[in-house]
């Protein structure tokens, strides 16, 4: 089949709880057949981190700071030590701006929120593709989340619409850097989630509301919806498909009021 992932190893990035997309997206690529590599940002997730690894046979733990280069290094050492030096499909879920620069007018931006926002949100991808290729010796597929915001301005989203839209143009630059190794790069644009993450956006219930009333198909995206999509992305059923923002928001990205 096209779109079986048997005999495939995929790697995540941003696992913080049940409910986090980062999990939703594990869940179905385990269920599609890949040998799942799972990491946790620090000592104080462990523990909620591997409850949920433990859920899915086979699928490893491995702790990682994306901030941090050495522990990037290391991290990909011990995945390609563990899978045999072969990797198939990173998956990136992982944002973060401060709190006061959430909340704040965007006029209020900090230097260092701007910073923050763009070091974690957008350049851990670049980090993380670049230690990741190596190991890609079959080619591969590289998944990133974005989010309508860096299109447009969303109540409340601030500098992670701005981090968001530099992530969308990171990457179509990195989908021709690593298109002759035969790596794919896209990302998912879905709509608004009840995640730990968007809880740091004050207007999300609002959000959620407008996206039920406008959206054509008049609801919201369900978070499985993103994993499914997610497996597409990294099975040979989207061979052809990089560089792409693909939207998973049930059309509202569509609508023009």
């Amino acid at each position: 089949m096209a779109n079986s992932l048997e005999g495939r190893v995929a790697v995540v990035f941003g696992l913080a709880n049940k409910r986090s997309i980062a999990w939703a997206i594990a869940q179905k690529l385990h269920a599609e057949g890949a040998q799942i590599a799972i990491t946790y940002q620090n000592e104080r997730l462990r523990l909620e981190a591997e409850d949920m690894i433990a859920s899915l046979p086979g699928a490893k733990g491995f702790q990682c700071d994306v901030s941090k280069d050495e522990e990037i290094t290391e991290v990909f050492r011990q995945i390609g030590a563990a899978y045999g030096g072969k990797i198939h499909t990173l998956v990136h879920s992982v944002a973060y701006a401060p709190a006061e620069d959430l909340k704040n007018d965007f006029l209020l931006t900090s230097r260092e929120g701007f910073r923050i926002a763009h070091d974690v949100s957008v350049y851990s991808l670049i980090a993380l593709a670049r230690e990741a290729a190596p190991l890609m010796t079959e080619g591969g597929s590289i998944i990133t989340m974005t989010y309508l915001g860096a299109e447009k301005v969303m109540q409340g989203y601030n500098v992670m619409g701005v981090a968001k839209a530099s992530l969308e143009a990171t990457v179509r630059y990195l989908a021709s850097s690593l298109g002759p190794r035969a790596i794919r790069v896209n990302a998912i644009s879905a709509g608004p989630i009840k995640t730990l993450a968007a809880r740091g956006v004050g207007s999300l219930g609002e959000f959620l509301k407008i996206v039920q009333d406008r959206a054509p198909l008049k609801r919201n995206v369900d978070v499985n919806e993103v994993g499914t999509t997610a497996a597409f992305l990294a099975s040979d059923g989207a061979s052809g498909i990089t560089g792409e923002v693909i939207h998973v928001d049930c059309g509202y990205s569509v609508m023009g009021y």
